[in-house]
């Protein structure tokens, strides 16, 4: 067995056992039985078609949806039946990127990313840059400065582009001192070399600071070139499990077919 596609117990940063969701109504489960495993550092891709549930899974490993059978653990700390305000510190640790930026278009984009320490800390100070503490600031124009874009730092947010919007959400994320980066199609919206910047910044990150990746992606050539393994649903099971240097694009068509 791959050692990437089968870690160790002792180094994993999110465990999935079991996993099962059907939406009321639905004929049949959108995926059921779904378990894997995540070491820290690692970046996976989930892939399938429409409706295989890649979302739906990203977001059932946190709680976003509730699954309606299994187990997740974050961090060797079990997500399953805590209570919101324990399930709220948990999710803290997690970085949530989607297609969507949601930046306030009227504030800057320091203030923007400042908004990512709301996670651990509720002071009235992170709501703009200019009364935020100094500490905070300089934090904020650290992360800017991960994603390359901290000469952008006092423009408005709503004067910039797609692909650089993009990048203020992930300097908000990492504000935040997240120990994992879910992306939901993080790309999507973006055009063809803003969103191989997105993806290249996601991949500079997960090495320079040890962070965990887990990222839904229709492009095929993103999931095998900025993931170290690939995650495929198909006939709601998982249907792949792989090291992405393993496959070919080939083959990961063979998940939409």
């Amino acid at each position: 067995m791959n050692a990437l596609a089968h870690p160790n117990t002792m180094n994993t940063a999110l465990r999935v056992r079991g996993l099962s969701k059907q939406f009321e109504g639905a004929p049949t489960p959108v995926w059921s039985n779904v378990s894997f495993d995540v070491p820290r550092g690692q970046r996976v891709a989930i892939v399938g078609g429409n409706g295989a549930g890649k979302s739906t899974l990203l977001r059932c490993c946190m709680r976003l949806v509730e699954p309606d059978s299994g187990s997740v653990e974050f961090a060797g700390q079990s997500v399953t039946g805590l209570g919101l305000r324990p399930l709220a510190k948990a999710r803290a640790q997690v970085g949530f990127v989607f297609q969507k930026h949601n930046l306030v278009s009227r504030l800057s984009v320091l203030t923007n990313v400042l908004h990512g320490a709301m996670a651990y800390s509720r002071t009235p100070r992170l709501w703009f840059h200019s009364i935020a503490t100094r500490e905070h600031r300089d934090y904020a124009m650290h992360c800017l400065e991960q994603v390359h874009l901290g000469h952008l730092s006092g423009r408005c947010a709503g004067e910039l582009s797609g692909g650089q919007s993009q990048r203020v959400a992930i300097a908000r994320v990492l504000m935040q001192k997240p120990k994992m980066i879910f992306a939901d199609e993080p790309v999507a919206s973006l055009d063809p070399q803003a969103g191989e910047d997105v993806m290249q910044v996601f991949s500079e990150l997960v090495r320079s600071q040890n962070l965990t990746l887990v990222f839904v992606t229709h492009h095929l050539d993103h999931a095998l070139h900025y993931a170290d393994r690939v995650l495929g649903l198909r006939d709601s099971k998982l249907h792949l499990d792989a090291v992405s240097q393993q496959l070919s694009v080939q083959q990961l068509r063979g998940m939409y077919e």
